[in-house]
């Protein structure tokens, strides 16, 4: 999908675009250290929380006004660009007031239609860099109808943050990685630069560099990453921030990896490799049309000598023999057992259609 007018804007800053801060900006002189310590790794985006959207009352939710007069203070004293989250039309204000560099629209905003309308509202005349996350549930349209609606706003700048979704399933994660929607986002809107969240996807400091290289093995532009000076004194995720020295081993052993290569070798073969790819996928999609083809034949038998289309004993019949199969040819069990499944959905999606079809023409009569 293309917007006329949104711009291919990430190249102004070096790849990979780096982000790295506290959680929360707690006290001038914690925001302060940890900021110096971020710039000495020649990190010159700092992100720090001002207000925090907590999910009950009475818990830490930021420094408000007194943050931004810091932060103020702070861009005064070293060269450095500020990212602060904005929930509300006066978070927009007084963060443009105070000299706020980079807008983000948390999780939290973007599964509500309503709240970005309104920050977006706010920002119309103001062409501010807005990164907007990944709504908290996995929702590709809530996320690509939060950049349509920044973007109608009058902002060109526009960017996106992956940091996970919210599932009800008891993972590793803090929240579920699951790449392909933000793959798909990148798909989508081939402009814009994406970058990771690998802190709120892991929710454990251990994990972060696993995450990070895998966002960048996927090609993303950047990583946005919480750091603290003392995370163990965090007012909010100490379990997911690291120390700066600790960011700085991080980013040290993220491999990097290209877009692509100049390399004219590497280029041509890759081209043939994938026309291959090409061919076997035209024959993969041929074979699966010739088994629906068998399945369909199945299926009229079947009507015709009046058996149930589901039948246990063959189906835990050829599940141990595919999962038999997936093994002594190297393939990953559990996709190919997952991508088998979907085939047998299909198949009686199909024979079931077979099965009812005079039962439906003869309901329409009626």
């Amino acid at each position: 999908m293309e917007i006329k007018g949104l711009k291919s804007w990430g190249g102004q800053w070096k790849r990979p675009l780096i982000m790295a801060g506290p959680c929360s900006a707690e006290t001038q002189e914690q925001l302060r250290e940890t900021a110096i310590a971020i710039h000495d790794l020649g990190i010159n985006i700092i992100r720090a929380g001002v207000w925090k959207p907590r999910t009950r009352p009475n818990n830490f939710e930021g420094m408000g006004l007194n943050a931004l007069k810091w932060i103020r203070d702070i861009k005064q004293e070293i060269n450095v660009q500020f990212a602060v989250e904005v929930a509300t039309p006066q978070h927009v204000e007084e963060s443009l007031y105070h000299g706020i560099d980079i807008l983000w629209i948390g999780a939290r905003s973007t599964v509500n239609p309503f709240t970005v309308q309104e920050i977006a509202n706010a920002l119309k005349g103001v062409d501010v860099p807005v990164f907007i996350k990944n709504p908290i549930n996995p929702d590709l349209s809530l996320w690509i109808g939060a950049i349509e609606r920044f973007h109608q706003a009058g902002i060109s700048k526009i960017g996106a943050i992956h940091r996970g979704f919210s599932s009800i399933q008891k993972t590793r994660f803090r929240n579920t990685p699951q790449w392909s929607i933000p793959l798909e986002l990148k798909k989508t809107f081939t402009e814009i630069p994406l970058i990771c969240d690998p802190s709120h996807i892991a929710g454990e400091s251990e994990m972060i560099l696993e995450i990070s290289q895998k966002a960048t093995d996927l090609d993303f532009d950047g990583l946005m990453i919480e750091s603290h000076r003392n995370p163990t004194e965090a007012w909010s995720d100490a379990k997911q921030q690291v120390t700066p020295k600790h960011l700085g081993e991080i980013l040290e052993n993220v491999t990097f990896r290209n877009p692509t290569s100049k390399n004219k070798e590497f280029l041509t073969h890759l081209e043939e490799l994938r026309e291959e790819i090409d061919h076997v996928d035209q024959e993969l999609y041929e074979i699966i049309a010739n088994r629906m083809k068998l399945v369909d034949q199945i299926g009229y038998y079947k009507r015709d000598n009046n058996v149930t289309v589901f039948q246990k004993n063959r189906w835990k019949e050829i599940s141990e023999s595919r999962m038999s199969w997936s093994e002594k040819l190297g393939l990953d069990v559990d996709f190919m057992d997952d991508l088998f499944k979907r085939i047998h959905e299909n198949s009686i999606r199909r024979q079931r259609e077979i099965m009812n079809k005079n039962f439906q023409k003869a309901k329409d009569v009626s």
